[in-house]
């Protein structure tokens, strides 16, 4: 990205962003011979080559297939041990335990090795821990009851730090599979069978992208090899791993790790099942949505996700596993409109912790430029959605926040989003060995924390002293990349289509911003409680429906207001609009400037 390279000349936006190429002359180079040798339209190649798609990539990454991605599983760590021993369990019809995480990735892996298991008439039960009562990963008082279950447990999403739980299990008498993408906080499990992680660091498979799912998907294809050769289940025909990748793309999207290799082959290919609606689960949660087009990635990011994580936040964590594993589309119908009710509860508890948040937020920032990262807290916030209130903080504030719930005896919990370029991990983890924190840990743009109240005065201090320099030059340079620009008469459903095949997009490949330059604005309107809808006018007289998402008494939504029936520059995401039948495209308002 070339930082020096303003787009239309604007320094400073609505929001206060100066806009910038995301292009430098190399990539406009490579986007230029892209639409010269391969016939994409303009703004494709330069969304492609923005991301780093070299020339001779360009056609394969539009057409990405599982078979041209696809490792060898075996290439993973310890994947040959756990592949042979969950077939041995499937040959032995043993009883198996799946101990997976409360988040959408932890039921879709605990779905997909569910279904793959009852396929071969194997007994298993699905255990996720409760978020408030035992908190993330194995404990040892839940493991020991699980071997008393089943002589195979399997965990995913989780495991790799909890060696004194997996040595719980197998003092019990139960073998332990490891199947998991978190980064590695210390020795390995001893005392696990196997330990399948990409993330460790004696793993050169170069799968590290991969969530959870994806490696269970990685196990599952290696255990199916492993069946066939030793023919352990003649008679039963092998499962159609594929239609499982419905659950694979949704974990994906959801987990926010980069979509770029095999999870790009996931995503794509997994949608596509998921419009199938094979799974009946999935499909109601689909429904509950009240999605009324295609289902695609923005969907179960913004509508799904949230229904199966609010099980995990408020409610009982295993509710979106067992809808994911179903059959009976009227339990499955039950328990999706559990989720959706649990979901709205989520939602008015997470405007009031906001709107408390916004306001203690509001009297620190209101003396100069206020703390390079924001500490909100308070004895009436639930935990399970402490990290919603941070992220929120965080877009509102631009810099790093933590909102964090107390509990009677003192202790909080908290959660804390960071900014790009900051890494909030290592901040927390070196106030956990300053001893400010119980305990705590995380990666460059989130952080998890237990804090006691009495140090939550050192614990701002050292935020503030470590932190404040480097938030300080990054809110400084603070910016807005954009991929191109384009008119409402050009923003056409073909064109959407074809910009869509270059996603999808999420971690490390970006939603294209794109910039309608010179466009007035005709009209502009509250919708909801706190979105802006406008109507944009190109100079051929050409109109596009835009909206801007909770912009209501943002500065974004002051700025629209007040410049209604001016000419101005708008910057956002060119999208689909399903109504009565018809489709047309909309614009998401991400900022706008004035016309210079």
């Amino acid at each position: 990205m070339n930082s020096e390279r303003l787009f239309l000349g604007v320094e400073q936006s609505a929001t206060g962003l100066k806009w910038i190429d995301r292009l430098g002359q190399r990539e406009a180079n490579i986007a230029l011979a892209m639409a010269q040798n391969h016939g994409f339209p303009d703004l494709v190649t330069r969304v492609l080559a923005g991301r780093g798609v070299g020339l001779d990539e360009a056609a394969a990454f539009m057409e990405p297939t599982i078979k041209s991605l696809m490792p060898d599983p075996a290439s993973l760590t310890d994947m040959t041990q756990a592949a042979e021993r969950i077939a041995r369990a499937i040959a032995g019809h043993e009883k198996i335990a799946i101990f997976g995480d409360y988040d959408v990735d932890g039921a879709c892996s605990s779905a997909i090795l569910s279904r793959f298991l009852t396929h071969y008439g194997v007994a298993n039960r699905i255990y996720i821990p409760d978020r408030i009562f035992e908190g993330y990963g194995p404990n040892p008082a839940a493991m020991q009851e699980l071997a008393g279950q089943a002589s195979l447990i399997v965990t995913v999403d989780c495991g790799t730090n909890s060696a004194a739980a997996i040595e719980a299990a197998k003092a019990a008498g139960a073998d332990v599979v490891v199947l998991d993408h978190h980064q590695v906080g210390g020795e390995l499990p001893a005392a696990a069978h196997a330990v399948v992680n990409p993330n460790r660091e004696d793993d050169l498979s170069g799968q590290g992208h991969l969530c959870a799912a994806g490696v269970v998907f990685l196990t599952l294809v290696q255990t199916l090899r492993v069946i066939r050769e030793k023919r352990t289940t003649t008679g039963t025909l092998a499962p159609d791993l594929l239609s499982l990748l419905d659950l694979v793309a949704l974990a994906t999207v959801c987990d926010v790790v980069p979509l770029k290799e095999l999870n790009r082959a996931f995503v794509v290919k997994g949608i596509l099942v998921a419009r199938a609606q094979q799974n009946v689960g999935l499909a109601a949660l689909a429904r509950v949505s009240r999605i009324g087009e295609p289902l695609n990635a923005f969907h179960f990011a913004y509508l799904v996700g949230p229904r199966i994580n609010a099980g995990g936040r408020i409610g009982d964590a295993g509710l979106g596993a067992r809808l994911l594993t179903l059959d009976d589309p009227n339990e499955a119908m039950r328990i999706a409109e559990e989720l959706d009710r649990l979901n709205q509860e989520r939602q008015a508890m997470e405007t009031i912790m906001l709107e408390q948040a916004e306001t203690e937020a509001m009297v620190e920032l209101s003396a100069g430029s206020g703390p390079a990262v924001l500490v909100t807290a308070s004895d009436d916030w639930h935990p399970g959605i402490v990290g919603l209130i941070a992220a929120r903080l965080k877009e509102r504030t631009r810099r790093p926040a933590f909102a964090i719930a107390f509990n009677a005896h003192g202790t909080g919990s908290g959660s804390g989003r960071s900014i790009n370029g900051f890494d909030l991990g290592r901040l927390v983890r070196n106030a956990v060995e300053q001893g400010l924190l119980v305990k705590g840990g995380g990666h460059a743009m989130a952080a998890g924390i237990t804090v006691e109240r009495a140090k939550l005065g050192a614990l701002r201090a050292f935020f503030e002293e470590n932190a404040s320099e480097m938030v300080g030059q990054l809110r400084g340079n603070a910016s807005l990349a954009i991929d191109g620009a384009l008119s409402a008469a050009g923003a056409t459903v073909p064109l959407y289509d074809t910009l869509e095949k270059a996603g999808p997009y999420g971690s490390g490949h970006p939603q294209p911003v794109l910039v309608l330059p010179h466009h007035r604005l005709v009209d502009a309107r509250m919708v909801g409680t706190a979105h802006v809808k406008a109507t944009l006018a190109g100079a051929d007289g050409k109109r596009i429906n835009a909206i801007a998402f909770r912009a209501v008494g943002s500065p974004l939504g002051d700025f629209l207001f007040n410049q209604l029936g001016q000419s101005m520059h708008v910057a956002g995401n060119l999208a689909l609009n399903h109504w009565n039948g018809s489709t047309t495209t909309q614009f998401r308002i991400l900022d706008a400037a004035k016309a210079i």
